[in-house]
């Protein structure tokens, strides 16, 4: 079978990421780490030495001394619109990266990655190392035909850096063989289970200064604009409402509304260094690879005063392999590129449904496809029925993901700056295509002209704060680490946009993209005259109406019921079922809700508006939910004081996207979500949509979380320091500071890869989650999904309830607590992972810490890779006291 070509044990001692011994008495191990180099000190070279983190805020518009005491944004000035007014453009849909079948026989292009050139404003610098490849030269080079080098199983050290003679003439110095490929050598970071997971697909992609869209993607979206809302006639054919742009995205600047600036070289970060953000169509059971190049300056200070030329990938949450995770640590530079390869299996591929027999654990396809399957009889397999069946456990099938930056130091940074694409799975059950009735296919609204993979009726939304200099350029405060809070919100990167929609219903899947800004979403219709449930501004001749709807995932987790936000249910068990009406819970950053909404009630012309509720004042905590009859009588309303300051609220706070009805002459094919509400009083819970693997009730479940190891990580400030405020502490331990070289955890993996027949449930531990009620922390644990046993002791509320996760809420603030407590499985895959405080700003000021996967027997720690320009060194491990035993176990605690 193909699991036995590929090797699944620790590094040999002569491999340069073989481990080292945990040390019997780690405490003076420890202790030695906080005297070590920063871990990210070969990022910041610069001729004749390092800068230190804050010097790379030099050109930082508002300067330390002149920040200002306001709130909004966190110690800065208004951002000005430029005469922009709201609701004045149309919303950008993403655009797709189009993967490509992986094919050895095709013959690659021959043109290099491209240099940087000196050249002219706002794309180019007049300095080499500060200036970015030429956009022609960059889009020839993407456009050409497959990959060269093609990928490998180790990191390709046999090619050298192109950019070799650019970066030496900056630093200065000779580099020693200086590496393309920017994955750290050897096999303790060559991609597990290579051959059993080869990528049949890859697409190419650049991290780039901002620069105009070449449209060279337009061949490479599933819709090709021929069909559906992106045909000819269509909603969305023409790509952002301007002349020229039907069916291409050719000429695209990156402008937040057409009033504003064009943003230039330094300010803005973006995959492809293009708008419209980007979006991967993805297939569980298809393993892909994305070739990451990274075309950002040499000289780590041109940045505008935030943000670091160096990056790491991180595809939040997939059941990734851990050098394919984006490790914070495993960074890579200029002129380098690295191969993410992720599987996209199901995660209990070694010990649920490894036979390949249950449908719902399915691939979409069309017919003549075909797809590897290491079932019972492993070998390609043919579309059947609109689709192949998988190994796994179907009730582990995700959704909606995000992949972003996740350099250490500098992730809400990089992110922020334009390091953020959105991604879905699509499955048997969520295949896209709403008319596909096989009784697996879930039916959401999407579409129905393409097999699968149909966005007509199924939007990405990446929702977050921004804030800009009087210049219109992107600005951020660096120095604030309690949080950075922005007092513009954006949709797709634009201000206050308007998205026509179809009378009929609609899929929304909703990102949090802020760095530390917690949001609260409502939906409201507006009703012309007094008729309304609530009122609208004085003298504006309109009012209000709350728009239900269902929430279908949380966190790109389909959930076991379809949660009704339509005032018919107590979701929170607070005796209050009226503020659930057409209000969507407390979403922190990275969280994603799914929602259904039905729009065929409304006539056309119609305008419904998603509004935030949730208030800041600091990026602290979020202060509370403004009542929403406030926000749109306009009661509550941030105004300009002077001109200089934002006063009397939090300019957020209020309408962020209009959506306007258009009629709709088709047939809507999509389910009913609420044929899947939970159960209410009076009535009988409706059917199942992907239910828990965990029945918090059942007691043979409870038994099985009683052995389970207990793990618990408290955030918190407790000995941070100026430097370093934010702490983590583990199993009762010493707080720390985050270091990548120290390990918190190592689960151990229950075995290793299996031949289809084998079942189990791999390793199950219970992770405890604390904090104070002083701040907010969306907690991220990376790679496994978990499930929420409690809340503060309590069962939690409805939208929770229901669903798997992957950001979990705690400290104070509206919607958290205190303490719960998550059940994760550990399966398949080994290696460097970390959890970490989602309120990017806490994460790049020390809360975060490392925790491993270990192979079955394993007594070696793994090494930390230390990425220089000259290649990846690597730095002993060492593992606090607790890391392999925890607090014991959850019955025990």
């Amino acid at each position: 079978m193909a699991a036995g070509l590929d090797y699944f044990g620790n590094p040999p001692a002569t491999d340069p990421s073989a481990g080292t011994e945990q040390p019997a008495d780690p405490t003076q191990a420890l202790q030695q780490l906080l005297d070590q180099p920063e871990p990210n000190e070969g990022a910041m070279e610069i001729p004749g030495g390092y800068m230190h983190k804050q010097e790379l805020s030099a050109e930082n518009f508002i300067q330390r001394d002149e920040l200002s005491s306001f709130n909004y944004p966190t110690n800065g000035y208004p951002s000005p619109l430029f005469g922009a007014l709201p609701f004045t453009q149309k919303m950008l849909m993403f655009e797709e990266f189009g993967p490509e079948k992986l094919d050895p026989t095709v013959q690659a292009g021959t043109l290099p990655f491209p240099l940087p050139k000196a050249g002219a404003a706002p794309f180019q610098d007049s300095e080499v190392a500060r200036s970015a490849p030429d956009t022609a030269e960059m889009d020839a080079f993407l456009k050409q035909a497959g990959i060269s080098p093609f990928p490998t199983r180790e990191a390709n050290t046999s090619i050298g850096n192109p950019w070799k003679s650019e970066i030496e003439q900056y630093l200065g110095r000779f580099l020693t063989n200086p590496p393309g490929e920017g994955r750290p050598q050897g096999e303790g970071w060559a991609h597990q289970r290579w051959n059993e997971f080869y990528p049949q697909v890859f697409f190419k992609t650049v991290q780039a200064p901002s620069r105009p869209n070449g449209g060279i993607r337009d061949s490479l979206q599933m819709h090709k604009y021929q069909v559906g809302e992106f045909g000819p006639g269509g909603l969305y054919h023409n790509t952002a409402g301007l002349p020229g742009l039907d069916g291409t995205t050719k000429g695209i600047q990156i402008k937040i509304h057409p009033n504003m600036p064009v943003q230039e070289k330094h300010s803005i970060w973006t995959f492809d260094g293009t708008l419209p953000p980007k979006l991967l169509m993805a297939r569980h059971g298809q393993p892909m690879l994305m070739r990451h190049y990274n075309a950002l300056p040499i000289d780590p200070s041109a940045n505008r005063g935030f943000g670091l030329h160096t990056i790491s990938t991180h595809e939040h949450n997939g059941h990734s392999p851990a050098e394919s995770d984006g490790f914070a640590n495993a960074f890579f530079f200029p002129g380098q590129f690295y191969d993410y390869r992720w599987p996209l299996q199901l995660a209990g591929y070694d010990s649920i449904n490894t036979s390949a027999t249950d449908p719902r654990a399915s691939f979409p396809c069309a017919d003549g496809e075909q797809l590897w399957v290491n079932d019972a009889n492993p070998g390609l397999k043919n579309c059947v029925n609109g689709k192949i069946n998988i190994r796994g456990d179907w009730r582990e099938t995700v959704g909606t993901h995000w992949f972003h930056d996740h350099m250490i130091d500098f992730t809400a940074q990089n992110v922020y700056k334009g390091n953020a694409v959105m991604m879905n799975y699509y499955s048997g059950l969520d295949r896209g295509n709403e008319a596909f009735n096989d009784g697996v296919n879930l039916r959401f609204p999407s579409g129905s002209a393409l097999p699968w993979g149909n966005r007509d009726y199924d939007v990405n939304l990446v929702i977050g704060d921004k804030a800009w200099d009087k210049t219109g350029q992107l600005w951020f405060n660096p120095f604030n680490k309690d949080g950075f809070i922005g007092d513009q919100l954006l949709t797709n990167w634009q201000y206050k946009p308007v998205l026509d929609v179809r009378a009929r219903k609609y899929r929304f899947r909703i990102l949090n993209g802020s760095v530390s800004r917690y949001l609260a979403l409502a939906l409201v219709a507006e009703v012309k005259g007094s008729s309304g449930e609530m009122k609208g501004p004085a003298g504006s001749g309109v009012s209000y109406n709350r728009v239900p709807f269902h929430l279908i995932s949380n966190d790109g987790n389909v959930l076991e019921h379809a949660v009704p936000f339509d005032g018919s249910m107590d979701l929170d068990g607070n005796g209050n079922k009226a503020e659930h009406k057409g209000q969507l819970p407390t979403q922190a950053i990275a969280e994603r809700y799914d929602i259904v909404v039905d729009f065929s009630k409304f006539a056309p012309g119609t305008k419904l508006f998603l509004v935030n509720t949730m208030e800041h004042q600091t990026g602290i905590i979020a202060k509370r939910k403004v009542p929403l009859a406030d926000i749109l009588s306009e009661t509550y309303k941030a105004v300009l004081k002077n001109g200089t300051q934002w006063d009397k609220g939090d300019p957020t706070v209020g309408k962020a996207l209009q959506l306007t009805v258009q009629a709709y002459s088709g047939t809507d094919l999509s389910m009913n979500p609420a044929e899947y509400e939970p159960a209410k009083p009076g009535k009988a819970a409706g059917k199942k949509m992907i239910p828990l693997w965990l029945d918090r009730s059942n007691p043979a479940d409870q038994a099985k979380l009683a052995n389970a190891r207990f793990r618990v990580f408290e955030f918190g400030r407790s000995s941070g320091t100026d430097v370093n405020p934010w702490t983590v502490k583990a199993d009762g331990g010493i707080s720390y500071h985050a270091n990548p070289r120290r390990i918190s955890g190592a689960p151990e993996l229950a075995n290793g890869p299996t031949d289809a027949g084998f079942s189990g449930d791999g390793t199950l531990e219970v992770w405890r989650i604390k904090s104070g009620g002083g701040w907010d922390h969306p907690v991220h644990i990376h790679f496994e999904e978990g499930i929420i046993l409690s809340r503060d002791g309590a069962p939690p509320p409805e939208w929770e309830k229901w669903s798997r996760k992957d950001v979990y809420r705690v400290g104070g603030g509206p919607e958290s607590s205190g303490v719960l407590d998550v059940a994760l499985h550990f399966r398949e895959f080994a290696g460097t992972y970390v959890e970490h405080c989602h309120n990017t700003q806490h994460e790049d000021n020390a809360m975060l810490v490392r925790w491993d996967i270990e192979r079955p027997g394993q007594f070696v720690v793994m090494p930390t890779p230390l990425p220089t320009w000259d290649g990846v060194e690597y730095a002993p491990s060492v593992g606090i006291p607790t890391f392999r035993t925890g607090s014991g176990t959850f019955g025990g605690q």
